[in-house]
């Protein structure tokens, strides 16, 4: 019997059910399918995202973050946008420098969606404009410069290049950040000149740098040089100097010493002579002196010598000297002396 059961058809086994069955059936099964309508038009936009909405085909609004619930059947999402900064790498593009150098350059483009409208129906495949706008503006930035000129001025090229691409993506709702230009590939021919001139030029300025070294070298031999012998100059300078105030200082206490002698001598002779004239001596002692002076004169080269005829006193013998002769014959032989005749005339009449 349960077997017969099971295989009854669908139409008998809803005539077994009663009306009132039937009908909560049919509700339950509405109820969830309105459920699940409404739970799959209830949507959560994330951050950075935003989600266009289009009513009918036709663009109604746009959702921001946070949670949204859509009319069903009637709206629709037509696109979701992510509003974060984004990159794309794009490979390498051919191009062509003003002296005719082909190489390779592949670019990165940073960019930001500023407005979702715009972004979905500004352009079908905008990804795909912006690589060809790229391109095209890479060829004609590049095809005006020099392969040095390209390899230097990288940051010339990525802002003429953000400034057009920003330009031209601005109706499409794209903001362009930057620009960078990832790799520059020239041909192998001018990669190995340039790593030739790259090794000329560190040997080029290895030597000048070997040839400052040795020129400061000399400069400082030289000056080190000139140094010692301006020390040495000085040096024998001021040992002058110190020598020439050592004579100096010699003679002047030679010269003190000498003048200390004569005044002491003629200190010791004023004092003889005052000694004398307070001792007061009679006639005989100055005429005894008076011969001891005549003496002396006698035994000097004179041949000829004039005395006063009063030689008692000293003072006549002074004032009477009036000629000392020396004659020396010349004819004679140098070893023989010529003899000397000391002739004294005596004046007066009073002589002993």
């Amino acid at each position: 019997m349960t077997s017969i059961n099971f295989m009854l058809s669908p139409v008998a086994l809803f005539a077994a059910v009663s009306v009132p069955q039937v009908l909560l059936i049919l509700l339950s099964i509405v109820v969830v399918v309105v459920l699940l309508i409404v739970l799959s038009n209830i949507h959560i936009v994330p951050q950075g995202r935003a989600f266009v909405i289009e009513h009918l085909g036709s663009y109604s609004k746009t959702w921001e973050t946070g949670i949204h619930f859509k009319a069903p059947f009637v709206n629709r999402i037509a696109k979701k946008v992510n509003l974060m900064e984004q990159v794309v790498d794009f490979p390498p593009q051919p191009v062509i420098t003003k002296d005719n150098v082909r190489m390779q350059i592949d670019t990165v483009v940073f960019f930001q969606i500023t407005d979702c409208k715009l972004y979905a129906y500004g352009h079908a495949t905008p990804m795909t404009a912006i690589e060809n706008l790229t391109s095209t503006t890479l060829r004609n930035i590049i095809g005006e410069m020099e392969l040095d000129h390209t390899l230097t001025s990288r940051d010339i090229i990525n802002t003429q290049m953000r400034a057009v691409l920003d330009e031209a993506t601005d109706p499409w709702g794209i903001k362009v950040t930057r620009v960078e230009l990832k790799n520059i590939i020239p041909p192998k021919e001018i990669q190995d000149a340039m790593e030739k001139q790259m090794k000329a030029e560190r040997e080029r300025r290895e030597a000048i740098l070997r040839a400052e070294g040795e020129k400061k070298s000399a400069i400082l031999v030289a000056e080190g040089q000139k140094e010692a012998a301006i020390l040495k100059a000085e040096a024998e300078k001021q040992a002058a100097i110190l020598k020439a105030e050592a004579q100096k200082e010699s003679a002047i206490r030679q010269a003190e010493g000498e003048a200390e002698a004569i005044r002491q001598v003629q200190e010791a002779t004023a004092a003889g002579i005052r000694m004398i004239n307070e001792a007061k001596p009679s006639e005989a002692v100055l005429t005894i002196k008076s011969l001891e002076a005549l003496e002396k004169v006698a035994d000097g080269q004179a041949t000829k010598l004039i005395i006063p005829s009063n030689i008692q006193g000293i003072a006549g013998l002074a004032a009477s000297i009036k000629e000392m002769v020396t004659e020396v014959p010349e004819a004679e032989a140098p070893a023989e002396k010529p003899a000397v005749k000391k002739t004294v005339q005596a004046k007066g009449a009073n002589s002993k």
